[in-house]
């Protein structure tokens, strides 16, 4: 079973993370679905491409347990997130406007993935938390760009304290366009897809452009940063404490070790 579905219609496609049962986690099979999925939306012309996700989570996160598991996990990181933050930069680059439709839990990766979006629709339950340093972890997934659409500030709370926030909240904070009760939360979406798909392409095109241009000029390597430092900090002895600790479902105990 793909973790990814892809399909096309009427110039909107639509990317659905497909693993509702797991809560729809970020690793390697998710992401390079996901890049399969964006560049087919590019071969299809797509005008709207539209992100959302089965069951009652957007996306947990990252796959703690495979993190555990990996034999060489600083190699592992840099592989998915290099991966993940390919498939971000298309998100942002490509010549349609991307609408996130988001319920339940958008923790980590997947707060980042719903941030990569050109708009946020989150349903009433939805609740955003980056969670990374928790972890003994850093942010990646675009999550420093966060710094050009929410401030300073307000990303470093989001980042060093993990706080669960509620679609109200991030409606506040500017992360999400619009709310709607979970059950019309897809018709609220394919709504703004039809009015997209009505108005200008070619001045959507460039007004996407001009303001992520504009907003964040240096996405690469501010992506590249993340990468660099995800992986030296899921290799250290805090990295590994927090993967452990998750697992175990216990408070962490870091600065054991070289940190």
């Amino acid at each position: 079973m793909s973790p990814i579905s892809y399909a096309c219609q009427d110039g909107s496609a639509r990317i659905r993370l497909a693993r509702g049962d797991r809560g729809n986690p970020i690793n390697q099979s998710t992401v390079d679905a996901l890049a399969a999925a964006v560049r087919q939306a590019r071969t299809d012309d797509a005008h709207v491409v539209v992100l959302s996700a089965e069951g009652r989570a957007f996306s947990v996160g990252g796959d703690v347990s495979a993190f555990a598991s990996a034999g060489d996990v600083e190699h592992m990181i840099d592989d998915l997130a290099d991966s993940l933050h390919r498939a971000i930069s298309e998100l942002h680059r490509m010549d349609a406007v991307v609408v996130a439709a988001v319920q339940g839990a958008a923790a980590g990766a997947g707060l980042a993935l719903a941030a990569a979006a050109d708009l946020v629709l989150a349903g009433a339950s939805a609740r955003f938390t980056l969670a990374y340093t928790k972890l003994g972890f850093s942010p990646d997934g675009g999550s420093s760009l966060l710094t050009a659409s929410l401030g300073l500030h307000r990303a470093l709370r989001l980042a060093l304290l993990n706080p669960v926030v509620t679609a109200e909240e991030a409606r506040e904070l500017g992360l999400v366009a619009e709310i709607h009760p979970d059950d019309e939360l897809e018709a609220a979406t394919d709504a703004v897809a039809r009015q997209l798909r009505a108005g200008s392409r070619a001045a959507q095109v460039a007004t996407k452009r001009l303001l992520r241009e504009t907003a964040t000029p240096a996405t690469e390597a501010a992506l590249r940063r993340e990468t660099l430092s995800i992986r030296a900090r899921a290799a250290s002895a805090d990295g590994r404490e927090g993967v452990a600790a998750f697992l175990g479902k216990r408070a962490p105990k870091f600065g054991q070790g070289q940190g």
